[in-house]
This record gives C-alpha cells, sequence and structure tokens, in this order.
C-alpha cells in the first residue's frame, strides 16, 4: 500500500471509530484545560480527572490559583507524580497569566510555551482543543503508531509532528490527533500491538514479517 493511500485508509478508518472525539481531560475552560494537560505529562487521563475536582474546588481560574500555597496545591496533586515541579509551574503560570494577561490564557503559541509547565505540546493541545486552531499535538501514542503505520521515520516528536502535518490536510489535525491516541490506547497498544495485530497495522503492511520497533521520542 502507498503512503497517500495509507493516509486515506488511516483517515477513513479513524472517523468510523471515532466520530466523535471529546477531549478525555476534563474541563471547563481554556485555563481548566492548560492546568489538566499540563498535570498529564506522565500520568494518565484517568487519574488526572480524579484529582482536578479537588484542585477546581480550591481555584478553578487563575485569579484564585495565584495566591495559593504551593504546598497544599502539592498535596493535592501529588498522586499525579512530579508534584513538586507541577505545583510551582500551576502556580507561578498563574500569577504570570494575572499579570500579564488579566488571568485568561493567551491564545498564542510562542506565549503560551513561555508559561513555566508549558511545553510545545500542552500549548498544541490548548491551542487545537480550547480555541480551535488548527495545532497536531504528538504524544508518545501517536510516535509509535505514525511509525508503526509508516508515516514518519522521525526519532522525535518533533519529526513526527512535521511529518504528519505534511501527510494530513489542516483541517483535520485536531480531530485526528486524538483519534489516533484513542486508537493507540484501544487497540494499538505499546505491548497489544508490534505493528503485526491491530486492524490498521496489518491492512498497511499485511506481509510484514517483524515487529515494527518504534525509534525512541
Amino acid at each position: 500500500m502507498l503512503k497517500a493511500d495509507r493516509v486515506a485508509y488511516i483517515l477513513e478508518r479513524l472517523q468510523e471509530l471515532y466520530p466523535e472525539t471529546p477531549v478525555p481531560l476534563d474541563h471547563k475552560d481554556p485555563y481548566t484545560l492548560l492546568v489538566a494537560v499540563l498535570l498529564s505529562a506522565q500520568c494518565t487521563d484517568e487519574r488526572v480527572n480524579q484529582i482536578t475536582p479537588e484542585l477546581f474546588a480550591l481555584a478553578d481560574n487563575a485569579h484564585d490559583m495565584a495566591p495559593q500555597d504551593v504546598g497544599e496545591i502539592q498535596d493535592i496533586i501529588r498522586p499525579c507524580g512530579l508534584s513538586p515541579q507541577k505545583s510551582k509551574a500551576i502556580k507561578r503560570l498563574s500569577e504570570i497569566l494575572v499579570e500579564e494577561y488579566d488571568g485568561e490564557v493567551p491564545q498564542d503559541m510562542e506565549a503560551l510555551e513561555k508559561l513555566p509547565g508549558v511545553g510545545h505540546k500542552t500549548a498544541s493541545v490548548v491551542m487545537s482543543q480550547a480555541f480551535g486552531v488548527p495545532a497536531f499535538p504528538v504524544d508518545t501514542h501517536i510516535h509509535r503508531l505514525a511509525q508503526r503505520w509508516g508515516l514518519t521515520s522521525g526519532k522525535s516528536v518533533v519529526q513526527t509532528e512535521r511529518d504528519l502535518k505534511r501527510l494530513f490536510p489542516e483541517e483535520y489535525w485536531n480531530k485526528l490527533h486524538l483519534q489516533i491516541i484513542f486508537y493507540g490506547r484501544e487497540y494499538c497498544t505499546a505491548r497489544g500491538c508490534d505493528g503485526r495485530v491491530c486492524e490498521i497495522c496489518t491492512t498497511c503492511y499485511p506481509d510484514r514479517k517483524h515487529p515494527k520497533k518504534t525509534l525512541k521520542a
């Protein structure tokens, strides 16, 4: 199957499987999404969703979060891991939002990436899911599947993002990145599929004889 054929098939199949793509992190606005995505680093979405109700009961906006004690924030988010760094980042980014943006999350990729604890992937998620700006956040699920499906040979998520943006029309990016994540969690897991098990892998590469090793992100 040629790459163009794989791209067309993947788009069609993922749309059939996941016509609706709700953001898996519970949130109500750009600020709560930003905090939830920050917390999700090296933590499952399910765990984040268990923790954020208590955190957002404490403060669910930058104005209320900025004056909170770092230790209290850390106590709440401890089950997410990396709580010392994450609690400091949440407090400081809230202070910056108040100081520089009147408490609002800026609709600007560069401005978001300058906030403490906010990398390119987090900023991309906020831009795409909070503001509807075309972006293609790439996590380890997407990096793994893109390699298994022959869409990239990049050794980094940066290269994978660049390749996927080149292959897929911009109007699909925001929905597609979630569809790939959903498929990777349900069918093409890190251990459950080695590039020769799930439906998309076997359709794209029916004659693959050996496991597809993922180049590390």
